[in-house]
Protein backbone atom coordinates (compact mmCIF):
# COMPACT_ATOMS: atom_id res chain seq x y z
CA UNK A 1 0.00 0.00 0.00
CA UNK A 2 1.97 3.05 -0.84
CA UNK A 3 0.60 6.52 1.16
CA UNK A 4 1.03 10.17 0.43
CA UNK A 5 4.74 11.64 0.69
CA UNK A 6 5.41 14.49 2.99
CA UNK A 7 7.34 17.14 2.67
CA UNK A 8 10.13 17.09 5.23
CA UNK A 9 11.06 19.40 7.62
CA UNK A 10 14.92 19.18 5.98
CA UNK A 11 13.89 19.45 2.56
CA UNK A 12 11.60 22.70 3.78
CA UNK A 13 14.68 24.82 5.08
CA UNK A 14 16.20 23.78 1.85
CA UNK A 15 13.64 25.16 -0.03
CA UNK A 16 13.94 28.56 1.99
CA UNK A 17 17.91 28.63 1.74
CA UNK A 18 17.50 28.66 -1.89
CA UNK A 19 14.70 31.10 -1.88
CA UNK A 20 16.71 33.03 0.31
CA UNK A 21 19.59 32.94 -2.06
CA UNK A 22 17.37 34.21 -4.74
CA UNK A 23 16.14 36.68 -2.98
CA UNK A 24 12.66 35.75 -2.59
CA UNK A 25 12.71 35.31 1.31
CA UNK A 26 14.97 37.26 4.08
CA UNK A 27 15.72 35.57 7.16
CA UNK A 28 14.07 38.49 9.07
CA UNK A 29 10.90 38.57 6.82
CA UNK A 30 7.53 37.52 8.71
CA UNK A 31 5.72 34.36 7.22
CA UNK A 32 2.68 36.31 7.40
CA UNK A 33 3.82 38.28 4.86
CA UNK A 34 5.13 35.33 2.25
CA UNK A 35 1.97 33.69 2.95
CA UNK A 36 -1.80 35.23 2.69
CA UNK A 37 -3.74 35.31 6.11
CA UNK A 38 -6.23 32.64 7.10
CA UNK A 39 -8.09 35.53 7.34
CA UNK A 40 -8.45 36.15 4.30
CA UNK A 41 -9.77 32.86 3.24
CA UNK A 42 -13.94 33.19 3.46
CA UNK A 43 -15.46 31.04 6.16
CA UNK A 44 -17.70 28.81 4.89
CA UNK A 45 -18.96 27.53 8.57
CA UNK A 46 -21.98 29.81 8.29
CA UNK A 47 -23.56 28.76 5.20
CA UNK A 48 -23.64 25.22 6.35
CA UNK A 49 -24.90 25.63 9.25
CA UNK A 50 -27.34 27.52 7.59
CA UNK A 51 -27.98 25.33 4.50
CA UNK A 52 -26.89 21.79 5.75
CA UNK A 53 -30.76 20.43 7.02
CA UNK A 54 -32.01 21.78 3.90
CA UNK A 55 -29.89 19.73 1.62
CA UNK A 56 -31.21 15.67 1.71
CA UNK A 57 -29.64 12.32 0.21
CA UNK A 58 -31.58 10.76 -2.42
CA UNK A 59 -32.32 6.71 -2.58
CA UNK A 60 -33.67 5.65 -5.33
CA UNK A 61 -34.67 1.48 -5.89
CA UNK A 62 -34.88 -0.54 -8.58
CA UNK A 63 -36.97 -3.99 -8.91
CA UNK A 64 -36.24 -4.75 -11.96
CA UNK A 65 -33.27 -3.93 -14.26
CA UNK A 66 -32.45 -0.50 -14.13
CA UNK A 67 -33.56 1.34 -18.28
CA UNK A 68 -30.79 1.36 -20.80
CA UNK A 69 -29.10 4.35 -20.06
CA UNK A 70 -30.18 5.28 -16.60
CA UNK A 71 -27.91 5.77 -13.77
CA UNK A 72 -24.21 7.50 -12.90
CA UNK A 73 -20.79 6.95 -14.49
CA UNK A 74 -21.64 6.02 -17.96
CA UNK A 75 -20.08 7.84 -20.66
CA UNK A 76 -22.48 10.96 -22.16
CA UNK A 77 -23.95 10.21 -25.75
CA UNK A 78 -22.90 12.85 -28.86
CA UNK A 79 -19.21 13.55 -27.03
CA UNK A 80 -16.58 13.60 -29.35
CA UNK A 81 -14.60 10.47 -29.72
CA UNK A 82 -11.06 12.32 -29.77
CA UNK A 83 -11.35 13.97 -26.68
CA UNK A 84 -9.34 12.29 -24.01
CA UNK A 85 -11.70 12.60 -21.18
CA UNK A 86 -15.10 11.18 -20.70
CA UNK A 87 -18.07 13.34 -19.39
CA UNK A 88 -19.76 11.74 -16.18
CA UNK A 89 -22.88 11.75 -14.67
CA UNK A 90 -22.47 11.01 -11.35
CA UNK A 91 -24.50 9.56 -8.46
CA UNK A 92 -24.81 5.87 -7.97
CA UNK A 93 -23.42 5.11 -4.88
CA UNK A 94 -24.28 1.34 -4.23
CA UNK A 95 -25.61 1.05 -0.70
CA UNK A 96 -24.34 -3.12 -0.94
CA UNK A 97 -21.12 -4.75 -2.21
CA UNK A 98 -23.14 -7.42 -4.22
CA UNK A 99 -23.75 -6.95 -7.80
CA UNK A 100 -27.00 -7.70 -7.19
CA UNK A 101 -27.57 -4.79 -4.64
CA UNK A 102 -25.48 -2.46 -6.84
CA UNK A 103 -28.56 -2.81 -9.50
CA UNK A 104 -31.46 -2.23 -7.08
CA UNK A 105 -30.30 0.58 -4.97
CA UNK A 106 -28.39 3.86 -5.59
CA UNK A 107 -27.44 7.31 -3.93
CA UNK A 108 -27.78 10.91 -5.10
CA UNK A 109 -28.02 14.23 -3.31
CA UNK A 110 -31.13 17.03 -3.69
CA UNK A 111 -32.08 19.75 -1.76
CA UNK A 112 -34.88 21.33 -0.70
CA UNK A 113 -36.89 24.56 -1.94
CA UNK A 114 -39.59 25.42 0.01
CA UNK A 115 -41.27 24.18 3.52
CA UNK A 116 -44.16 22.28 1.75
CA UNK A 117 -41.87 19.39 0.65
CA UNK A 118 -40.59 20.25 -3.26
CA UNK A 119 -37.29 19.04 -3.53
CA UNK A 120 -35.26 19.28 -6.52
CA UNK A 121 -32.12 16.48 -7.90
CA UNK A 122 -30.79 15.35 -11.36
CA UNK A 123 -33.18 13.76 -13.71
CA UNK A 124 -30.66 10.99 -13.74
CA UNK A 125 -30.82 10.10 -10.27
CA UNK A 126 -34.15 9.07 -10.03
CA UNK A 127 -34.79 8.59 -13.94
CA UNK A 128 -36.79 4.76 -13.95
CA UNK A 129 -36.91 4.16 -10.07
CA UNK A 130 -39.33 2.23 -8.26
CA UNK A 131 -39.13 4.06 -5.63
CA UNK A 132 -37.79 6.83 -4.24
CA UNK A 133 -36.92 7.78 -0.61
CA UNK A 134 -35.16 10.90 1.08
CA UNK A 135 -33.38 11.33 4.23
CA UNK A 136 -32.91 14.52 6.30
CA UNK A 137 -30.07 15.71 8.61
CA UNK A 138 -31.99 14.73 11.34
CA UNK A 139 -32.87 11.26 10.00
CA UNK A 140 -35.90 10.93 9.25
CA UNK A 141 -36.66 9.20 5.98
CA UNK A 142 -39.31 10.14 3.82
CA UNK A 143 -40.93 8.43 0.88
CA UNK A 144 -41.15 11.00 -2.37
CA UNK A 145 -43.17 11.51 -4.55
CA UNK A 146 -41.53 12.11 -8.64
CA UNK A 147 -43.75 14.91 -9.31
CA UNK A 148 -41.97 15.52 -13.19
CA UNK A 149 -38.66 15.19 -14.66
CA UNK A 150 -36.85 16.39 -17.59
CA UNK A 151 -34.24 14.49 -19.32
CA UNK A 152 -33.16 17.61 -21.64
CA UNK A 153 -32.52 19.40 -18.48
CA UNK A 154 -31.65 16.54 -16.28
CA UNK A 155 -33.49 17.70 -13.84
CA UNK A 156 -36.44 16.14 -11.56
CA UNK A 157 -39.27 17.44 -8.95
CA UNK A 158 -40.08 15.51 -5.84
CA UNK A 159 -42.33 16.10 -3.42
CA UNK A 160 -42.79 14.80 0.50
CA UNK A 161 -45.57 15.68 3.20
CA UNK A 162 -43.44 16.63 6.07
CA UNK A 163 -46.21 18.31 7.72
CA UNK A 164 -45.07 21.80 5.97
CA UNK A 165 -42.39 22.22 8.16
CA UNK A 166 -39.26 21.43 6.00
CA UNK A 167 -36.20 23.71 6.17
CA UNK A 168 -35.51 25.26 2.44
CA UNK A 169 -32.79 27.20 0.72
CA UNK A 170 -32.31 30.35 -0.66
CA UNK A 171 -32.59 30.37 -4.96
CA UNK A 172 -29.92 33.04 -5.95
CA UNK A 173 -29.12 34.30 -9.38
CA UNK A 174 -26.71 31.98 -11.51
CA UNK A 175 -26.50 34.78 -14.42
CA UNK A 176 -24.58 36.76 -11.61
CA UNK A 177 -21.98 34.53 -11.46
CA UNK A 178 -18.33 35.38 -12.62
CA UNK A 179 -15.62 32.97 -12.49
CA UNK A 180 -13.30 33.09 -9.94
CA UNK A 181 -16.03 33.37 -7.54
CA UNK A 182 -15.75 31.11 -4.69
CA UNK A 183 -18.75 28.48 -4.21
CA UNK A 184 -19.55 25.56 -2.02
CA UNK A 185 -20.96 21.92 -2.42
CA UNK A 186 -23.24 20.20 0.02
CA UNK A 187 -23.93 16.63 -1.09
CA UNK A 188 -23.42 12.58 0.02
CA UNK A 189 -20.19 11.50 -2.36
CA UNK A 190 -19.68 7.70 -2.01
CA UNK A 191 -22.71 7.68 0.72
CA UNK A 192 -20.81 10.14 2.94
CA UNK A 193 -23.67 12.61 3.47
CA UNK A 194 -23.40 16.09 4.31
CA UNK A 195 -20.09 16.23 3.09
CA UNK A 196 -18.91 19.97 2.38
CA UNK A 197 -16.33 20.94 -0.85
CA UNK A 198 -15.57 24.45 -1.85
CA UNK A 199 -13.67 25.63 -4.78
CA UNK A 200 -14.19 28.68 -7.48
CA UNK A 201 -16.31 28.92 -10.51
CA UNK A 202 -13.80 28.00 -13.04
CA UNK A 203 -16.04 29.24 -16.27
CA UNK A 204 -19.48 30.20 -16.84
CA UNK A 205 -21.68 29.45 -20.26
CA UNK A 206 -19.91 26.14 -20.72
CA UNK A 207 -21.99 24.22 -23.78
CA UNK A 208 -20.50 20.36 -23.47
CA UNK A 209 -21.36 19.76 -26.82
CA UNK A 210 -23.68 16.80 -26.05
CA UNK A 211 -26.53 15.66 -28.11
CA UNK A 212 -28.64 15.25 -24.49
CA UNK A 213 -28.22 18.01 -23.29
CA UNK A 214 -27.52 20.71 -26.14
CA UNK A 215 -29.89 23.63 -24.61
CA UNK A 216 -27.54 23.47 -21.62
CA UNK A 217 -24.86 26.37 -20.75
CA UNK A 218 -23.11 24.85 -17.67
CA UNK A 219 -21.53 26.60 -14.41
CA UNK A 220 -17.58 24.79 -14.28
CA UNK A 221 -16.18 24.57 -11.12
CA UNK A 222 -12.70 23.43 -9.65
CA UNK A 223 -15.40 22.29 -6.25
CA UNK A 224 -14.37 18.52 -5.74
CA UNK A 225 -17.73 16.42 -6.47
CA UNK A 226 -17.95 12.96 -6.70
CA UNK A 227 -20.25 9.59 -7.35
CA UNK A 228 -23.19 10.71 -4.71
CA UNK A 229 -23.33 14.61 -5.33
CA UNK A 230 -25.34 14.60 -8.24
CA UNK A 231 -28.80 16.75 -7.84
CA UNK A 232 -26.94 18.53 -4.42
CA UNK A 233 -26.88 22.41 -3.93
CA UNK A 234 -23.99 24.49 -5.59
CA UNK A 235 -23.53 27.76 -2.89
CA UNK A 236 -22.47 31.05 -3.57
CA UNK A 237 -21.05 33.02 -0.36
CA UNK A 238 -24.19 34.55 0.49
CA UNK A 239 -25.39 30.92 1.29
CA UNK A 240 -27.69 30.76 -1.72
CA UNK A 241 -28.33 28.03 -4.31
CA UNK A 242 -26.56 29.01 -7.78
CA UNK A 243 -26.58 25.43 -9.42
CA UNK A 244 -27.53 21.92 -9.52
CA UNK A 245 -24.54 19.64 -9.55
CA UNK A 246 -24.77 17.35 -12.06
CA UNK A 247 -21.67 16.64 -13.57
CA UNK A 248 -18.02 15.71 -13.86
CA UNK A 249 -15.37 15.76 -16.29
CA UNK A 250 -13.24 12.22 -15.86
CA UNK A 251 -10.96 9.31 -17.58
CA UNK A 252 -11.35 7.29 -14.40
CA UNK A 253 -14.75 8.18 -12.91
CA UNK A 254 -13.20 9.66 -9.46
CA UNK A 255 -12.84 13.91 -9.59
CA UNK A 256 -10.13 15.88 -11.90
CA UNK A 257 -10.69 19.42 -11.14
CA UNK A 258 -13.19 19.83 -13.59
CA UNK A 259 -17.50 19.72 -12.58
CA UNK A 260 -20.48 21.20 -13.89
CA UNK A 261 -23.42 22.50 -12.27
CA UNK A 262 -26.62 23.24 -14.28
CA UNK A 263 -27.45 27.16 -13.53
CA UNK A 264 -30.20 27.74 -10.83
CA UNK A 265 -32.31 29.69 -13.61
CA UNK A 266 -32.54 27.03 -15.58
CA UNK A 267 -33.40 24.81 -13.15
CA UNK A 268 -36.30 26.54 -11.84
CA UNK A 269 -37.88 27.31 -14.83
CA UNK A 270 -37.91 23.85 -14.94
CA UNK A 271 -39.00 23.32 -11.61
CA UNK A 272 -41.77 26.12 -12.27
CA UNK A 273 -42.91 23.99 -15.37
CA UNK A 274 -43.28 21.12 -14.12
CA UNK A 275 -45.60 22.20 -10.92
CA UNK A 276 -47.89 24.01 -13.34
CA UNK A 277 -48.18 21.10 -16.16
CA UNK A 278 -45.86 18.48 -15.59
CA UNK A 279 -43.89 18.64 -18.17
CA UNK A 280 -41.89 21.24 -19.72
CA UNK A 281 -41.97 23.17 -23.25
CA UNK A 282 -38.97 24.84 -24.57
CA UNK A 283 -38.55 27.49 -28.01
CA UNK A 284 -37.73 26.72 -31.09
CA UNK A 285 -36.05 29.32 -33.63
CA UNK A 286 -35.77 26.58 -36.51
CA UNK A 287 -32.05 26.88 -38.08
CA UNK A 288 -29.23 24.39 -38.06
CA UNK A 289 -26.45 26.52 -37.36
CA UNK A 290 -22.65 25.69 -37.21
CA UNK A 291 -19.56 27.74 -34.97
CA UNK A 292 -18.22 30.60 -37.24
CA UNK A 293 -14.82 29.09 -37.77
CA UNK A 294 -11.73 30.87 -38.87
CA UNK A 295 -12.58 29.69 -42.83
CA UNK A 296 -15.87 31.13 -42.48
CA UNK A 297 -14.10 34.28 -41.04
CA UNK A 298 -11.65 34.12 -44.31
CA UNK A 299 -14.00 33.41 -46.77
CA UNK A 300 -16.65 36.56 -45.51
CA UNK A 301 -13.41 38.67 -44.39
CA UNK A 302 -15.25 39.01 -41.03
CA UNK A 303 -13.14 40.84 -38.29
CA UNK A 304 -13.03 38.07 -36.41
CA UNK A 305 -14.89 34.75 -35.35
CA UNK A 306 -18.45 35.87 -33.56
CA UNK A 307 -21.79 34.49 -33.71
CA UNK A 308 -22.94 31.35 -35.43
CA UNK A 309 -23.79 31.21 -38.91
CA UNK A 310 -27.23 29.73 -40.24
CA UNK A 311 -26.66 26.82 -42.31
CA UNK A 312 -30.98 25.93 -42.96
CA UNK A 313 -34.11 27.54 -42.31
CA UNK A 314 -36.78 24.83 -41.18
CA UNK A 315 -40.33 25.58 -43.64
CA UNK A 316 -42.85 27.02 -41.38
CA UNK A 317 -40.90 28.06 -38.51
CA UNK A 318 -40.42 31.16 -36.37
CA UNK A 319 -36.64 31.54 -38.39
CA UNK A 320 -38.49 31.32 -41.57
CA UNK A 321 -41.09 33.49 -40.94
CA UNK A 322 -38.83 36.37 -39.09
CA UNK A 323 -37.01 36.24 -42.56
CA UNK A 324 -33.75 34.10 -41.73
CA UNK A 325 -31.47 32.97 -44.57
CA UNK A 326 -28.92 30.56 -44.84
CA UNK A 327 -25.61 32.19 -44.46
CA UNK A 328 -27.02 34.77 -42.10
CA UNK A 329 -24.83 34.94 -39.21
CA UNK A 330 -26.28 35.36 -35.99
CA UNK A 331 -25.08 37.86 -33.57
CA UNK A 332 -27.32 38.52 -30.60
CA UNK A 333 -30.17 36.92 -29.93
CA UNK A 334 -32.84 38.68 -27.44
CA UNK A 335 -30.28 41.38 -26.75
CA UNK A 336 -27.30 38.67 -25.37
CA UNK A 337 -24.39 38.71 -27.74
CA UNK A 338 -23.87 35.17 -29.62
CA UNK A 339 -19.82 34.87 -29.05
CA UNK A 340 -19.80 31.55 -30.66
CA UNK A 341 -22.52 28.82 -31.64
CA UNK A 342 -23.26 27.07 -28.82
CA UNK A 343 -24.26 30.18 -26.64
CA UNK A 344 -27.36 29.84 -28.86
CA UNK A 345 -29.31 26.88 -28.35
CA UNK A 346 -29.58 27.45 -24.58
CA UNK A 347 -30.87 31.25 -24.90
CA UNK A 348 -33.81 29.71 -27.81
CA UNK A 349 -34.53 27.31 -25.49
CA UNK A 350 -35.15 29.31 -22.04
CA UNK A 351 -37.29 31.42 -24.43
CA UNK A 352 -41.04 31.37 -23.81
CA UNK A 353 -42.76 29.76 -26.71
CA UNK A 354 -45.35 32.43 -28.14
CA UNK A 355 -43.06 35.68 -27.29
CA UNK A 356 -41.26 37.98 -30.05
CA UNK A 357 -37.66 38.53 -29.71
CA UNK A 358 -35.16 40.51 -31.73
CA UNK A 359 -32.47 38.64 -33.62
CA UNK A 360 -29.35 40.72 -34.77
CA UNK A 361 -27.83 39.31 -37.91
CA UNK A 362 -25.25 40.36 -40.15
CA UNK A 363 -26.18 39.65 -44.13
CA UNK A 364 -23.45 40.54 -46.97
CA UNK A 365 -21.61 42.62 -44.72
CA UNK A 366 -24.43 44.23 -43.23
CA UNK A 367 -26.05 44.22 -39.75
CA UNK A 368 -29.61 43.98 -39.05
CA UNK A 369 -32.32 43.04 -36.52
CA UNK A 370 -34.99 40.65 -36.94
CA UNK A 371 -38.00 39.92 -35.11
CA UNK A 372 -38.75 36.24 -34.53
CA UNK A 373 -42.11 35.02 -32.68
CA UNK A 374 -40.30 31.68 -30.83
CA UNK A 375 -42.02 28.06 -32.04
CA UNK A 376 -42.56 25.25 -29.66
CA UNK A 377 -40.02 22.77 -29.48
CA UNK A 378 -41.19 19.12 -29.63
CA UNK A 379 -41.84 17.77 -25.99
CA UNK A 380 -39.03 16.42 -24.47
CA UNK A 381 -39.66 12.72 -25.27
CA UNK A 382 -37.80 11.42 -22.32
CA UNK A 383 -40.68 13.82 -19.76
CA UNK A 384 -42.42 12.09 -17.48
CA UNK A 385 -46.43 13.86 -18.55
CA UNK A 386 -48.19 11.79 -15.52
CA UNK A 387 -51.04 13.42 -16.55
CA UNK A 388 -51.49 12.01 -19.55
CA UNK A 389 -49.93 8.73 -18.81
CA UNK A 390 -52.18 5.57 -18.79
CA UNK A 391 -52.79 3.92 -15.68
CA UNK A 392 -50.75 0.77 -15.51
CA UNK A 393 -53.52 -2.13 -16.66
CA UNK A 394 -52.45 -5.82 -16.19
CA UNK A 395 -51.03 -6.21 -19.31
CA UNK A 396 -49.00 -3.11 -19.72
CA UNK A 397 -47.59 -3.15 -16.42
CA UNK A 398 -46.54 -7.18 -17.28
CA UNK A 399 -44.67 -5.51 -20.41
CA UNK A 400 -43.07 -2.92 -18.05
CA UNK A 401 -43.97 0.30 -19.89
CA UNK A 402 -46.53 3.08 -19.80
CA UNK A 403 -48.32 5.08 -22.82
CA UNK A 404 -49.72 8.40 -23.43
CA UNK A 405 -51.16 9.91 -26.26
CA UNK A 406 -48.76 11.23 -29.48
CA UNK A 407 -48.98 15.22 -29.09
CA UNK A 408 -49.41 17.43 -32.31
CA UNK A 409 -45.62 18.27 -32.56
CA UNK A 410 -44.56 14.77 -32.03
CA UNK A 411 -47.23 13.52 -34.89
CA UNK A 412 -46.10 16.12 -37.15
CA UNK A 413 -42.22 15.39 -36.53
CA UNK A 414 -42.76 12.12 -37.27
CA UNK A 415 -44.81 12.00 -40.26
CA UNK A 416 -47.82 10.12 -38.01
CA UNK A 417 -51.72 10.49 -39.30
CA UNK A 418 -54.38 11.41 -36.67
CA UNK A 419 -55.13 8.38 -34.15
CA UNK A 420 -52.01 6.49 -34.86
CA UNK A 421 -49.82 5.13 -32.02
CA UNK A 422 -49.64 5.78 -28.67
CA UNK A 423 -45.57 6.97 -26.99
CA UNK A 424 -43.58 5.33 -24.59
CA UNK A 425 -44.11 7.45 -21.12
CA UNK A 426 -42.07 5.70 -19.34
CA UNK A 427 -40.55 2.32 -18.80
CA UNK A 428 -41.33 0.59 -15.71
CA UNK A 429 -39.87 -2.85 -15.58
CA UNK A 430 -37.35 -5.03 -16.69
CA UNK A 431 -39.44 -6.90 -20.10
CA UNK A 432 -39.51 -3.39 -21.79
CA UNK A 433 -36.23 -1.88 -20.42
CA UNK A 434 -34.03 -5.12 -21.68
CA UNK A 435 -35.22 -4.82 -25.13
CA UNK A 436 -34.27 -1.74 -25.73
CA UNK A 437 -37.73 0.36 -25.67
CA UNK A 438 -37.62 4.11 -24.26
CA UNK A 439 -39.29 6.80 -23.81
CA UNK A 440 -40.67 8.66 -26.40
CA UNK A 441 -40.50 5.35 -28.66
CA UNK A 442 -44.21 5.21 -30.75
CA UNK A 443 -46.20 2.20 -30.70
CA UNK A 444 -48.24 1.44 -33.99
CA UNK A 445 -49.03 -2.20 -33.60
CA UNK A 446 -49.80 -4.87 -30.93
CA UNK A 447 -49.66 -8.14 -32.30
CA UNK A 448 -50.60 -6.91 -35.87
CA UNK A 449 -53.53 -4.76 -34.41
CA UNK A 450 -53.45 -0.93 -34.65
CA UNK A 451 -53.21 0.90 -31.34
CA UNK A 452 -54.24 5.17 -32.04
CA UNK A 453 -55.01 5.70 -28.25
CA UNK A 454 -54.35 4.78 -24.19
CA UNK A 455 -57.87 3.18 -24.54
CA UNK A 456 -57.06 1.01 -27.56
CA UNK A 457 -53.31 0.06 -26.04
CA UNK A 458 -54.90 -0.98 -22.78
CA UNK A 459 -57.37 -3.36 -24.54
CA UNK A 460 -54.92 -5.17 -26.60
CA UNK A 461 -52.41 -5.44 -23.95
CA UNK A 462 -55.41 -6.38 -21.30
CA UNK A 463 -55.03 -10.34 -21.82
CA UNK A 464 -51.05 -10.10 -21.40
CA UNK A 465 -49.72 -13.23 -18.66
CA UNK A 466 -46.73 -14.64 -17.95
CA UNK A 467 -45.06 -17.01 -20.42
CA UNK A 468 -47.04 -14.59 -23.48
CA UNK A 469 -45.17 -13.24 -26.11
CA UNK A 470 -46.42 -9.74 -27.58
CA UNK A 471 -44.97 -8.56 -31.00
CA UNK A 472 -44.88 -4.48 -31.17
CA UNK A 473 -44.63 -2.56 -34.36
CA UNK A 474 -42.42 0.58 -32.81
CA UNK A 475 -41.55 3.98 -34.49
CA UNK A 476 -38.18 5.40 -33.58
CA UNK A 477 -37.83 9.25 -35.42
CA UNK A 478 -37.78 7.71 -38.86
CA UNK A 479 -37.23 4.02 -38.30
CA UNK A 480 -39.99 1.56 -37.57
CA UNK A 481 -39.22 -2.31 -36.03
CA UNK A 482 -41.26 -5.11 -34.37
CA UNK A 483 -39.85 -5.88 -31.35
CA UNK A 484 -41.01 -8.92 -29.51
CA UNK A 485 -41.45 -8.33 -25.78
CA UNK A 486 -41.11 -11.75 -23.85
CA UNK A 487 -43.04 -11.72 -20.16
CA UNK A 488 -41.30 -13.48 -17.60
CA UNK A 489 -42.88 -16.64 -15.39
CA UNK A 490 -42.36 -15.54 -11.59
CA UNK A 491 -39.95 -18.42 -11.36
CA UNK A 492 -37.65 -16.88 -13.80
CA UNK A 493 -37.52 -13.42 -11.64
Amino acid sequence: MSYPRLVSSRLFSGLMCCAMAMGLAGPGMAWAQTVPAATALPDFTGIVQKNAPAVVQVEAKYTGHRPKGAGGGMPMQGMDPGQAEIFRRFFGMPMMPSPEDQARTSLGSGFILSSDGYIITNNHVVDGADTVTVRLQDRRTLTAKVVGTDATYDIALLKVDAGGNLPAVTIGDSRLLKPGQWVLAIGSPFGFDYTVTQGIVSAVGRNLGSQDQPATSFIQTDVPINRGNSGGPLFNLQGQVVGVNSQIYSSSGGYQGVAFSIPIDLAMNVVDQLKAKGYVTRGELGVMIKPVDDDVVKALKLDRAQGAIVVSVSPNSAAQKAGLQAGDIILAYNGHTIDQGADLPPLVSMTKPGDTVPVQILRNGQTKTLNATIGTMPRDKNALASAEASAPSKGADALGLTVQSVDQSTRSQLGLQAGEGVAIANVTGPVAAQAGLQPGDVILMVNQKKVGSVDAFRAATAGVKPGDTVLLLVRRGDQSNFIALTVADAKDE
